[in-house]
């Protein structure tokens, strides 16, 4: 049986976090260690839960590890205060939580952001994931691919320039309008693509919840934390798709808001609830019966116009970016590679949905007992997720087999073998 670890985590920054250069020295780690513990102490009450547990601080150059405590099988070393030692190659490195060596951790990349606010913020985020299942929150990664499409991205967007709007507002009242408005939007949104409230609110309940506790162990004051959200989400328009980030920008929002009536509300909810309408209800918003008319309407409040004519300009390049890769992973000669017991992690902000083929991923990073596949330029998901297309292999040097942007290094059980009929590559495994 197959086995999938699924690591959906930036491979480079942050969300919201803009990640400058700073030293690495054991000075600045341990003031990182204590800057989260300090924050997970003091908002102890958001999830009657210390947030502060084991972490792993990794360089990506060299793949050194910085932890606050030690592993159970003695990999890291003491350096006074700090654990140090390298992570194997077979583990990817992203921000995210995973089990290693006897614990789980919350794993994060350096450098940190140098901005104190921005840097708990991720600490917190990160180390909510690695508590999530203790709180009885499932990890779950939907796909949301209605996000790539024209109305998809549309009414997302609309509904988070009305969070902006909310978020900025100087009464209740204003505030009020903005997020019936936002709430509108999304519930239309909702009702144009079948099952994409679940979808959408499965992901939510993942990276928004985490992001959420970010948000309130930051420390920022109520300007920081409004400056923070429209910049986020003015920077999250820039994506190249929305699909797999933009709860990281919702439910924060939302959330927020509501912590500022309820520090209660988010110890209310379990994976089971629908976020959406647990939104609507606590915020005491009245959904109109007439979702589209009114949507429609009030887009022109919200830049509607500018936006549509964006989106509309995107569906037609993305048109021939989707034909481009249809040809370069399906109907022309390509290396196509099977899981057996996989674990990935990629960059959220720039996959692309290709119909019901799957997902291309232009960043990408595999390991399985076969070896380590890195991608740069490229690689189609399949949709049931137990194989990845590449384009044919250029070259090949013992077990180091390479692409147009790609890099495979094979185990000694495993090499590549070309199909005569098809011209696709595949790996085969050697018997002994």
């Amino acid at each position: 049986m197959k086995q999938i670890i699924l690591t959906a985590a930036f491979l480079l920054l942050a969300q919201g976090a803009i990640a400058q250069k700073q030293d690495i020295s054991h000075d600045n780690i341990s003031v990182f260690f204590d800057e989260i513990k300090a924050a997970s102490k003091q908002n102890i009450q958001l999830w009657n839960k210390d947030l502060y547990g084991p972490i792993l601080l990794i360089d990506p150059k060299t793949r050194e590890i910085f932890a606050n405590e030690p592993d159970t099988a003695n990999v890291l070393k003491r350096n006074g205060n700090i654990y140090s030692g390298i992570l194997p190659d077979k583990i990817n490195i992203a921000n995210t939580a995973i089990n290693w060596n006897g614990k789980r951790w919350a794993m994060i990349m350096l450098p940190l952001p140098q901005n104190k606010q921005n840097r708990v913020n991720l600490l917190a985020h990160e180390s909510f994931h690695s508590i999530q299942p203790t709180l009885g929150f499932t990890l779950s990664n939907a796909e949301n691919n209605h996000l790539d499409q024209k109305n998809g991205r549309l009414y997302l967007r609309l509904e988070l320039e009305a969070l902006k709007k909310a978020i900025q507002a100087s009464s209740e009242k204003e505030q009020l309008q903005h997020l019936t408005s936002a709430l509108t939007f999304r519930k239309y949104r909702h009702s144009l693509y079948s099952n994409s409230g679940t979808t959408e609110n499965l992901l939510e309940l993942n990276e928004g919840i985490a992001e959420f506790t970010g948000v309130i162990l930051s420390g920022r004051n109520k300007a920081q934390t409004t400056s923070f959200f429209v910049t986020g989400i003015d920077d999250f328009f820039k994506n190249p798709t929305f699909v797999r980030s933009f709860a990281y920008h919702t439910i924060p929002a939302y959330g927020y808001l509501l912590y500022n009536k309820d520090k209660s509300w988010n110890r209310n909810i379990t994976d089971q609830t629908d976020l959406t309408d647990y939104f609507i209800k606590a915020f005491h918003i009245n959904i109109p019966n007439e979702l589209k008319k009114v949507s429609e309407n009030k887009s022109g409040l919200y830049n509607g116009k500018v936006i549509l004519q964006e989106e509309e300009t995107r569906e037609e390049n993305t048109k021939k970016l989707i034909a481009e890769y249809k040809l370069r992973f399906i109907d022309q000669p390509h290396f196509e590679i099977k899981f057996e017991k996989m674990n990935v992690s990629f960059d959220p902000r720039n996959i692309i949905p290709i119909e019901d083929k799957g997902t291309v991923y232009p960043n990408i990073r595999v390991t399985d007992k076969w070896g380590i596949l890195t991608v740069e330029k490229g690689a189609l998901m399949s949709p049931g997720w137990d194989k990845i297309s590449i384009s044919n292999p250029i070259q090949t040097e013992n077990s180091k087999v390479s692409g147009d942007g790609w890099t495979l290094e094979l185990t000694e059980n495993y090499t590549i073998e070309k199909e005569t009929t098809s011209g696709n590559y595949k790996l085969k495994r050697i018997e002994k």
